[in-house]
């Protein structure tokens, strides 16, 4: 079932209605306004109020300047879109939210020996990538803006914290401009400013840090006259215009107080016509509403009910948002396709042909002129199909369990955080058999196993890399060659998925198994192709 808004609404929402700045987010509503008013001419909201429990809300909780905006169109109001807002009413789930973790550091690098690929194999597989500059574990949602904004690959170290390291401790739910500062204010370049530092930061990229631009970027980041920003828009200024890190509106519809996705590739991938993903495979999948605002301007998908599976699936999913190149004939991909802005939605079995069906790489190999794809973090996809999943067991159940405040009343954790930290409520509600020392010692005992996999895959990509400039260097035919990158490509797919992938396998140990050693066998089909090729055996006497 798909809704249109009223021509009102289109022709206010087209001139702007913009989120509010922090600053004035901060200030409480003042005015009073009739409801009735509103929905005289906003008829699409009205359905949606009627759904949950936001129908006597007022407009003024989150909207200022109705008063003006009703006489006069043109004078826009303004959205809060910050958590403060949600917080107000719902303060056990604003204040878990912010609950900071002192077991997770900052801007730990992915490839320490301690975390997943140890240096310098990151380095020589990843090279000519921007995530060699930085590539760090999460430290939780209140910083995901914040440390996006200042990781060394993203936007060439221009946005740097104003109090230097004691921003790491910084606590509450952050703004990320009362935390950073522009270095050089003066310019929009996009470009390293700080010597091994990268600008590899873009405007689809932002999308799953904050949605404060909600109203300002047309669905799958399409360019059109009513949009502020899209696909090709400068890094710079999309960053400068964010504050707020994961808005509660990316899973909680504030007029039909519902479960919803807001992120546009997700629902584009879930309404393809292909109904290849594995949402559309799986029997028991959440049905979605998907609702058009602003005649297909902007779109969410209401949720049947609350499917943590999809809601965390907006951003925990590999994705890809970044130019690169077409494998076919090499020609470059820009921002101004489509594909820079898309969800598989798909295991990472299937990664390898999807992408070669949407003709697509993210990079060239700096070793081996390979083109090659770099993974995000495809938790979702990964957890379907688990044991876990199979059993009825969503994110939330792990990672935003039902606790109980100080009062004793129960409400939902928004802390997103490990099992670890509340294991009497997650691992240990179902395993009646264990105890948290005996949990705490299967889940790591899982992880160390799938790690020790993941070196035995880069083990074999690192010689496969080196054979292939080996073969170079023999001057290997150039058929043969390209053989042996391809071979390089699907053993990379079945290995990167995992560095990417933030549970070390937990998610689901089964197939980080298969995916990891099957990548051992793909890298060794390339090493034997090309042994071949540089010393042929004699024919046989």
């Amino acid at each position: 079932m798909r809704r249109h808004l009223s021509s009102a609404l289109i022709l206010a929402l087209s001139l702007g209605a913009w989120p509010l700045s922090a600053a004035e987010s901060k200030k409480p509503p003042a005015e009073k306004i009739d409801m009735a008013e509103c929905l005289g001419c906003h008829k699409e909201i009205e359905p949606l109020k009627a759904l949950g429990k936001h129908a006597a809300l007022s407009c003024t909780a989150c909207h200022s300047g109705l008063s003006a905006h009703a006489t006069n169109v043109e004078s826009l109001p303004g959205t809060r879109l910050d958590h403060e807002t949600c917080g107000g009413c719902h303060k056990d789930q604003f204040s878990s939210f912010s609950t900071f973790d002192y077991k997770k550091l900052a801007r730990v690098e992915k490839s320490q020996p301690a975390e997943r690929s140890p240096n310098p194999a990151w380095e020589k597989l990843m090279a000519g990538h921007g995530f060699t500059k930085e590539h760090n574990a999460p430290r939780g949602h209140t910083f995901m803006l914040v440390d996006h904004l200042a990781v060394d690959r993203a936007y060439g170290g221009r946005f740097q914290p104003k109090k230097g390291w004691q921003y790491v401790t910084e606590q509450g739910v952050l703004k990320a401009w009362d935390v950073l500062e522009d270095t050089v204010p003066g310019t929009n370049e996009h470009k390293p400013f700080k010597p091994e530092t990268a600008p590899a930061a873009n405007p689809t990229c932002i999308q799953c840090k904050s949605q404060d631009n909600i109203l300002r970027w047309k669905f799958m980041g399409d360019k059109d006259p009513k949009a502020r920003f899209d696909r090709t828009s400068n890094p710079v200024e999309v960053a400068r215009s964010v504050s707020n890190a994961l808005n509660c509106i990316f899973c909680h519809d504030p007029h039909a107080a519902k479960p919803r996705i807001v992120r546009d590739a997700l629902i584009q991938a879930l309404t393809r016509p292909e109904k290849d993903t594995l949402w559309h495979q799986d029997p028991k999948a959440t049905k979605i509403d998907v609702v058009e605002f602003r005649e297909g301007f902007r779109k969410i998908a209401l949720l049947e009910k609350y499917d943590s599976k999809l809601q965390c699936g907006q951003c925990h999913v590999e994705y890809n948002c970044n130019a690169g190149f077409n494998p076919a004939d090499g020609t470059k991909v820009g921002y101004d396709s489509g594909v820079t802005n898309h969800f598989p939605f798909k295991d990472v079995f299937q990664m390898y042909e999807h992408y070669n069906k949407l003709g697509f790489r993210d990079f060239k190999h700096a070793g081996t002129g390979g083109l090659l794809w770099k993974a995000q973090h495809p938790e979702a996809e990964t957890f379907w199909n688990s044991r876990h999943d199979k059993n009825g067991v969503g994110c939330a159940d792990c990672h935003m369990p039902k606790v109980k405040n100080k009062a004793g009343k129960t409400y939902t954790s928004h802390w997103q955080t490990s099992p670890r930290n509340y294991l009497e409520q997650t691992c240990l509600r179902c395993h009646k058999d264990m105890d948290e020392k005996k949990a705490i010692y299967q889940i790591d005992s899982i992880k160390h196993y799938v790690r020790g996999k993941m070196r035995k895959a880069e083990f074999w990509l690192v010689a496969l890399i080196d054979k292939i400039a080996e073969a170079k260097k023999a001057g290997v035919a150039e058929d043969i060659l390209k053989q042996a990158q391809e071979q390089h490509m699907k053993a990379h797919v079945l290995w990167e998925w995992w560095t990417a992938e933030n549970s070390d396998g937990f998610h689901n140990p089964d197939a980080a198994r298969q995916s990891l050693t099957t990548s051992v066998e793909e890298a060794r089909k390339g090493i034997q192709l090309l042994a071949d090729a540089i010393s042929p055996k004699a024919p046989a006497k």
